[in-house]
This record gives structure tokens, sequence and C-alpha cells, in this order.
């Protein structure tokens, strides 16, 4: 008999397929009506596909009854519950690993987008001003000194990259690293202070608008900040205050605090590149933490503890 599991977000095709053809696929993120919905299937639902975003939290856990999984299609858990979910013996798995190139390939791209203004100069290029107007000099990125708050999987192929470009760099975590090749810098703000490009790659399961007018006036007015971790690192009305005083010289920003709502006053400023959480969306990093989940989901409906699962 095929397991009910319920979809949160849309995922690659041919992963899409494979869930049908094992399990009897609902598509949570379909529905107009999502409390009658539940009401209808919330008690048959044994799994739960998600994404490191949306998660799942506390209300919609407690109408799923007989959930024994939540497969997340990320690295992060903010979202979900995981008092309620260890509380009830449900694991949560997530897709370690397998991303972290893209996003630390991203996180070096929008860093060089936002020093050389790429996006500015593809706009002055579109709009037909080339020739016409001129455009400000860029600040070269090679050389420049880079902290990385959080020096766990993506913040080390981060300094891994920027090294390769000539850049010292320096880090903070909940602790110091051992083995790291990298300066450890205990206090965020003299990290900051000490950095001319601060790059988040930190989880933000403890962590909160950790990032404010404190460190930014530290990074201050040449310093860029890049964020690949999640939004809720960064007060962004801190952010957005900084960036129009010409407190700080730039931003590059993959995730918000409210998705997919991003904060209007965010799009006049010329000095920052945005991009919709779009850091691990390549088709082989998004098939790769395909198998993964489908490989918990089997292994949770079999009686085993997914690989990598945080919880149970």
């Amino acid at each position: 008999m095929m397991s009910d599991i319920l979809l949160i977000n849309p995922v690659l095709p041919d992963i899409d397929a494979s869930l049908c053809a094992s399990y009897r696929v609902h598509r949570y993120y379909e529905q107009d009506d999502k409390d009658d919905f539940l009401r209808a299937v919330g008690s048959r639902i044994r799994g739960v596909v998600t994404g490191g975003a949306s998660g799942i939290d506390r209300a919609l856990m407690q109408k799923l009854p007989a959930l024994e999984v939540v497969a997340v299609n990320g690295i992060g858990t903010d979202a979900v519950d995981l008092e309620q979910a260890r509380a009830r013996g449900i694991h949560v798995s997530t897709t370690p690993g397998v991303l972290t190139d893209d996003v630390a390939d991203l996180a070096i791209g929008l860093l060089i987008a936002a020093c050389r203004g790429l996006c500015a100069g593809d706009r002055y290029v579109r709009q037909g001003k080339w020739g016409k107007s001129g455009l400000p000099l860029a600040r070269r990125f090679s050389g420049m000194r880079v902290g990385i708050v959080g020096l766990g999987r993506v913040g080390r192929a981060i300094a891994t990259r920027a090294a390769a470009f000539g850049c010292p760099v320096s880090y903070t975590d909940l602790r110091e690293v051992p083995d790291a090749p990298y300066a450890y810098i205990d206090d965020l703000a003299d990290l900051a202070r000490a950095s001319d490009a601060l790059v988040l790659a930190a989880s933000a399961d403890d962590a909160e608008g950790i990032i404010d007018a404190r460190v930014l006036d530290a990074l201050g007015p040449t310093g860029y900040l890049i964020n690949v971790a999640r939004g809720r690192l960064v007060n962004e009305r801190d952010l957005i205050e900084a960036l129009e005083a010409g407190r700080i010289a730039g931003a590059g920003v993959d995730v918000f605090v409210d998705e997919p709502h991003v904060p209007p006053a965010l799009f006049d400023i010329e000095q920052v590149t945005l991009q919709p959480h779009r850091g691990s969306a390549t088709v082989e990093t998004r098939r790769a933490m395909g198998h993964i989940v489908l490989a918990s989901l089997a292994e949770a409906f079999a009686g085993r503890r997914p690989a990598t699962s945080v919880t149970t």
C-alpha cells in the first residue's frame, strides 16, 4: 500500500516522477484552501518533503498525526520545529554536502558582482547608455580581506575560493575550528572591522539579527556584505539604512527574512545585487539533493534512521 506524503515545494520533474512512482503525493503548494485540504488528507500523511527556507512549523506538524519523517531538500533546519519533531520521534533529514560548491560559487559571484558593478554594467549596456554617459570605477576583488561568518562546509568552500583570488581570509564561529588555516576572530564586529567583505555562511538555528548597525559600522564605508546563509541573520532595516547612508559600500543578498517578500527599499539601491534564494539552484545539485530526499523517505518508512537525520 502506498504511503501518503506532503510536498511543500516543487521539486525537479524527475524527482517528482520518482516520488509519484512510490507514494501518493499531495501538493501543499497548489492548494488555495490549505486548512480544508489538510482536514481531508492530514491524518494520512506519513512524510513531508520541504525546502530549507519553507520548513514546517508547529501548527502544520500538529495537523499531521501520522507523520514519521520530514525530508528537508536543503541544509537549514531553522524553519523546522525540531523540538516537536524530537518529542514525537519524527526524523528530520537534510541534504548536506551536495550543495556546498554551488552556494560557495554564488557567494563569490555575488561578491564579484557587487564589487565590479556587474548588474549595473549590464543595465547600462541594455539601456543604450554606453558611449553616452560614464560609469564609476569599480572595486577590485582580488586581494580583498574576506571575513567569513561560519566556517562549516560552505564557509570553508568560500574560503578556498577567496584564497585562490589572493584574498586573506579570517573567520568567526561559535568556537575556533581546529586546524583551520585561517585567522580566527572571536568578536563579530572585530571580524567586520578587519574585513573588506563580510560573507555570511552560518546556520541561523540560534541566531537572529546578528548583523546589525554595530557590525555594519565596523565593516565601514568601503566594506561589502554578502549573505548566502539565512535572511534572519541580518537586521534588514539596519542594512538598508547603512546602504542608503553610504556607511557600507554595497551588498550581495540571496536570502531574506520574509521570503519571497524583499524589502522594497532594496530595489532602488544601485549598490545591491539581489538574487531569489538561488544558492543551490543548479540542475546538478538539485538532482543530487532530490536523491537524498528519496533515500531519506525510503529509509524512514522501512523503520530505519535516515543517514542524514538530525533528530532521532
